[in-house]
């Protein structure tokens, strides 16, 4: 599967001292022709976290898939963000950081079943990370944005014993999942909302991006400005990080786009 991808990332240094997302694409990922990798990875509290995963997380993927190939592609990517979770957890106790991240992870790859051969994009996320889809005129999201304003992760970590207070969980974090945050992983857990799509002519370009974007934009503006790039993913990309700046993100930017069909 043919796709060509575009970065920007900018640390907004009016508002941010220092850069704690990282980001990662490896065409042909796991050793498999026209696989695609994506992620994004914003830390807090450091940029411990979002750097292991950016040097760690592909490569328990890779094992994991290798290790069940016939496993349905979400259920491994649910695996490798618990054992990722598992893993870093375990470090940063080592390490002594109590540095966290949110994760958005996107695999692009062909499959074939009995209708033939098929382009599928699946993706994961923890925290409020995000992947948004171009299809048609609309933009669909495929991630979920993990906070304490959320009703249902309030319950959730209300159930393990925590608290939400001001949006935040036990009023420190707003995120209510993440990977690493060691001290709170009685209720920020590393459990990754999945999804699954099966690409048609009308999905022209996917968005991976922090909050740093999201924050200052919709879904449905941000694919409308990276349609008036369709031709340069690198464009596209430039032009909603620039976006972000000019409506005022006090955080770190980092945004990926890939035109899908090429």
């Amino acid at each position: 599967m043919k796709v060509s991808i575009g970065i920007a990332a900018n640390c907004n240094s009016q508002w941010r001292r220092t850069m704690e997302d990282t980001h990662v694409y490896l065409h042909d990922f796991g050793g498999v022709s026209g696989q695609t990798y994506m992620a994004v990875f914003d830390g807090h509290a450091g940029k411990f976290a979002a750097e292991w995963c950016r040097d760690n997380f592909h490569d328990i993927l890779a094992t994991e898939m290798k290790t069940s190939p016939d496993a349905p592609i979400p259920e491994i990517l649910n695996a490798t963000f618990l054992r990722a979770d598992e893993q870093l957890t375990r470090e940063s106790q080592i390490s002594s950081t109590r540095s966290g991240c949110t994760a958005v992870v996107a695999l692009l790859r062909e499959e074939s079943d009995a209708d033939g051969l098929h382009k599928m994009l699946y993706v994961a996320n923890v925290g409020d990370a995000r992947a948004v889809l171009r299809h048609g005129e609309s933009a669909i999201r495929l991630t979920y944005d993990h906070k304490g304003s959320d009703p249902l992760e309030t319950e959730r970590v209300t159930a393990r014993g925590g608290f939400v207070h001001g949006n935040r969980v036990n009023g420190i974090l707003a995120v209510t999942r993440s990977l690493g945050d060691y001290p709170m992983k009685d209720y920020i857990v590393g459990a990754p909302f999945t999804s699954a799509i099966r690409l048609g002519s009308e999905d022209s370009l996917l968005v991976v991006a922090c909050d740093g974007l999201w924050d200052v934009t919709t879904d449905q503006k941000a694919t409308d400005i990276a349609t008036q790039h369709d031709t340069d993913a690198s464009a596209a990309a430039q032009a909603l990080l620039d976006d972000a700046l000019a409506n005022y993100s006090t955080d770190n930017i980092t945004v990926l786009v890939a035109r899908l069909n090429i």
